[in-house]
């Protein structure tokens, strides 16, 4: 009886080490948190909150890696083949599922088989902003003078594929009017260029023009989603300003491996919800134009699901191929 009690305190003793990391007191290292875009911007105001906020509550470091490349396909790529062991995170945005599937013909990885939705951050309301000067003061006098000048009225964008292209196109399909993309090499030059006068308009998120709206640079006609927002409440809803149903919302939000441990997510998810309960993180991102958004893992999923179908008809509209 003795030598069974021992031989079993052993085999106890084994399994217990051989455990998955989620059974364990998980974070016991620093965890990588892998952004797919380059430093700055609104993916970076979102990942330094959470990587600071983690490394707080959970007592290790979160660090941020930039890795950006074929429209954010390599940081998702990495995140899709390391190991799900909770120390290899991601965070993509809505481009990342729902519109890159449908432009390359041959992903590195399978957005939904490959990596585990853990919880959305926050999402971004596309504004449409137009040069000072131009005569439209909502959306039902910018589709009327669109209408008056087809296809002389011009918007830039972020490049192909991009968010602020995609929300251009939809736009043009919506209110049935033909406006000339002018694509740049990101958000800043193309707003740029809209303070200029060089094109009409943009499509773009409050924190790539807060400066230029607050010095009058440029005016906002509407916001593309069915509530105002939290930090620019003055910028009237679509449907407010003539074009009800048009919407574009982006977002943001971390994901795992497929196969990291149900429990890791679960603690994960828990104190990125207390993150987003914080007023303090509310008004920081609210600065740049971000809102909370407070999901399970499970309608995270089901929300990129969602985007997936809702942009397969618009980028093959747009005609997108890969750059």
């Amino acid at each position: 009886m003795k030598v069974r009690h021992a031989s079993s305190l052993v085999t106890l003793i084994t399994v217990l080490h051989a455990l998955p990391v989620s059974a364990q007191d998980y974070p016991a290292k620093p965890v990588r948190l892998i952004v797919n875009t380059a430093a700055g911007g609104l993916m970076d105001v979102a990942a330094r909150v959470t990587a600071d906020h983690l490394g707080k509550a959970l007592g290790q470091r979160f660090i941020i890696e930039n890795r950006p490349g074929s429209g954010g396909n390599i940081g998702t790529d990495a995140v899709a083949k390391a190991e799900p062991d909770g120390y290899t995170l991601g965070q993509i945005q809505l481009g990342n599922v729902a519109i890159n599937p449908h432009i390359y013909p041959n992903m590195p990885f399978d957005p939904f088989l490959d990596i585990a939705p853990v919880a959305p951050l926050s999402s971004s309301a596309i504004l449409i902003v137009a040069n000072a000067k131009l005569p439209a003061n909502n959306l039902t006098e910018l589709v009327a003078l669109a209408k008056e000048r087809p296809a002389k009225l011009s918007y830039g964008s972020a490049g192909p594929g991009t968010a602020p292209h995609l929300a251009g196109e939809m736009f043009k399909t919506q209110a049935g009017v033909d406006i000339l993309h002018v694509p740049y090499r990101g958000a800043g030059p193309a707003v740029n260029d809209v303070v200029g006068g060089h094109i009409d308009l943009t499509f773009v998120g409050l924190g790539a023009v807060r400066s230029a709206l607050e010095a009058g640079l440029v005016k906002v006609l509407a916001v593309a989603q069915p509530k105002r927002l939290a930090g620019a409440p003055q910028i009237p809803t679509s449907a407010e300003a003539g074009l009800p149903g048009y919407e574009f919302v982006t977002w943001f939000g971390v994901v795992a491996p497929r196969g990291t441990p149900a429990t890791v997510v679960a603690r994960l998810v828990e104190h990125i919800h207390a993150m987003q309960d914080d007023p303090i993180v509310q008004r920081t991102l609210g600065e740049s134009g971000l809102e909370t958004l407070k999901e399970t893992p499970a309608q995270f999923g089901q929300r990129m699901r969602r985007d997936y179908d809702k942009f397969q008809d618009v980028v093959k509209a747009a005609n997108l191929k890969p750059e």
